[in-house]
């Protein structure tokens, strides 16, 4: 028997929409592209990213890393090439069946909800991973098992001091925090951080990274960054991929990727044998 969606609202258990992948090869990209009238913004990239690891993507002004997000979370459709996760091909699928599918993602700018609570919002990211249908704001409201992860989350991230504070009230540092707190909600397979520490003050941008290297020392899932700081990019990665005028010009290490004269020369405005300096930035 069909059941209707009081009925699916009012079931305890927890649904999790994604099928366990026989065999987990990660989250790959084959000759992914997008052209913008004559501009091609994103040429032929080609990746594989694997669990356990953390990848910074760089490269300057322009060169296609928002853009190359956009196409792996679904916010723009390619013009060529595929995006797979757990060999299961995505392409097709928009956004928010893709973070159905396991990608979650955090932007440059805080995508919250200002008139809600921490609390609040947090309680929408898990009651999403509840089948409870269209009346699930109702729902998640008057579900106590809902409401304590939501508090565990905030707990998480050091804001379960802040459950009851308008999102519209809180610093920009606890609004990023706020929002890893939505993608750990979510439990992704992917995380992609879109430049996480843009607009924080030197004293906020280490709690962000703690957040970022817990998740990667506890959680062995695949986490894609863009990140502009090369301190940043040089603390967290396991590898670094570089863009340039859309193109992937460099993949590998963090030192063989900075020490590489293309990286050197042509991002870091630093010859070979002249070392950047730690704070540099990778736009």
């Amino acid at each position: 028997m069909q059941r209707n969606d009081l009925d699916v609202a009012t079931d305890t258990s927890t649904v999790d929409s994604r099928a366990e992948p026989a065999n987990r090869s990660g989250l790959e990209i084959r000759d992914l592209s997008i052209t913008f009238g004559g501009h091609t913004a994103v040429d032929r990239v080609s990746c594989a990213f694997h669990a356990g690891t953390l990848t910074s993507i760089v490269g300057p002004n322009g060169a296609g890393k928002t853009t190359l997000f956009n196409l792996i979370s679904g916010q723009l459709n390619a013009t060529a090439g595929s995006v797979r996760l757990f060999d299961e091909d995505i392409t097709a699928l928009g956004a928010p069946a893709r973070a159905d599918k396991g990608l979650g993602r955090a932007f440059q700018l805080t995508n919250l909800f200002p008139g809600l609570t921490a609390l609040e919002n947090v309680r929408l990211a898990v009651a999403s991973r509840y089948r409870i249908g269209h009346i699930f704001w109702q729902m998640a409201a008057r579900r106590r098992d809902i409401s304590d992860r939501a508090a565990a989350y905030l707990e998480q991230v050091n804001l379960g001091k802040r459950a009851d504070t308008p999102v519209a009230n809180l610093p920009h540092g606890d609004q990023r925090k706020l929002e890893v707190a939505l993608l750990l909600a979510l439990e992704p397979e992917v995380f992609m951080f879109d430049e996480p520490t843009a607009g924080m003050s030197v004293d906020e941008v280490p709690v962000i990274l703690d957040l970022i290297a817990d998740i990667k020392k506890h959680q062995n899932k695949i986490i894609l960054l863009v990140e502009h700081k090369m301190d940043v990019v040089r603390s967290l990665s396991d590898r670094i991929v570089v863009l340039h005028n859309g193109e992937l010009v460099a993949d590998g290490e963090p030192a063989q990727v900075i020490a590489s004269p293309v990286v050197q020369q042509v991002y870091l405005g630093t010859s070979p044998d002249q070392p950047a300096a730690a704070g540099s930035a990778v736009s």
